[in-house]
C-alpha cells in the first residue's frame, strides 16, 4: 500500500495569534518562523500520535485487493480518525477506471483504525501496478477546535520550546519535551506488529 497526500488541512489546529499569546510576543518580526513552527508542530504530533488533528484527504493506492480483503470482504484503514471514504476505483489493463457504487461498501466513521466493509466482493483490478485508489477522508473535523485540546496544548508547547530553544540543544536521540509527550500522549496510538 502507498499513501499519497491529496490535500492537508485548511486550518491549523492553532493559529498565530493564539500562538503568539501563548508565547506572550506582541511583534510581528517573527510571524514566518512561527507560522512555520505551527505547520512542523502539528506534523511533528501526528507523526508521534498516529493521528491527523484537521481534516485531510489522502489516498491509498494497493497493486491488487489484500488477500484477507478479497476473504473476509474487510479493509482495514490506517488512517485515524477516519472520517469517511470519498471514492474507490479500480483500475483495468487499459487503465480504464471504474469506481464503485457507494451502495457496495460501507465506511463508517472511526475514532481509530478505520476500515471499509464491502456487501459484496469488490471487482478485481487488472492493471500490473496502483489497480486500486481509495480516497479517504481523516482528521478531527474542519474547525481547529475540534482538534482534542490537550494535542493544541503540546502544539503550543512544542512551539515554545523550538523557538526558545533554537539549535542550542545538545545533539542525541530526538524526544519530545516532556510536558509535550505527557499531553499527547493519552492520543498516541501504538503501531501493530
Amino acid at each position: 500500500m502507498m499513501l499519497t497526500l491529496l490535500s492537508g488541512p485548511q486550518v491549523e489546529p492553532v493559529s498565530l495569534a493564539e500562538t503568539k499569546a501563548w508565547l506572550r510576543l506582541d511583534a510581528s518580526d517573527e510571524d514566518p518562523l512561527l507560522s512555520a513552527l505551527i505547520v512542523s508542530a502539528r506534523m511533528t504530533l501526528e507523526a508521534y500520535t498516529r493521528r491527523f488533528f484537521v481534516t485531510q484527504s489522502w489516498r491509498m493506492s494497493f497493486d491488487a485487493w489484500p488477500a484477507a480483503t478479497m476473504r473476509r470482504r474487510i479493509l482495514s484503514v490506517p488512517l485515524s480518525p477516519m472520517l469517511g471514504v470519498s471514492a474507490i476505483r479500480v483500475f483495468d489493463e487499459a487503465d480504464v477506471e471504474t469506481t464503485l457504487a457507494s451502495g457496495i461498501y460501507r465506511a463508517a466513521p472511526a475514532q481509530d483504525r478505520g476500515r471499509i466493509v464491502f456487501t459484496e466482493a469488490p471487482p478485481t483490478p487488472s492493471r500490473s501496478s496502483d489497480g486500486v485508489e481509495i480516497d479517504v477522508f481523516a482528521g478531527y473535523g474542519e474547525a481547529s477546535s475540534d482538534t482534542p485540546e490537550p494535542l493544541r496544548r503540546a502544539m503550543l508547547a512544542l512551539v515554545a520550546h523550538w523557538h526558545e530553544n533554537r539549535g542550542d540543544e545538545v545533539e542525541g536521540p530526538t524526544r519530545l519535551p516532556t510536558l509535550v509527550a505527557a499531553l499527547a500522549r493519552p492520543y498516541r496510538r501504538e503501531r501493530l506488529a
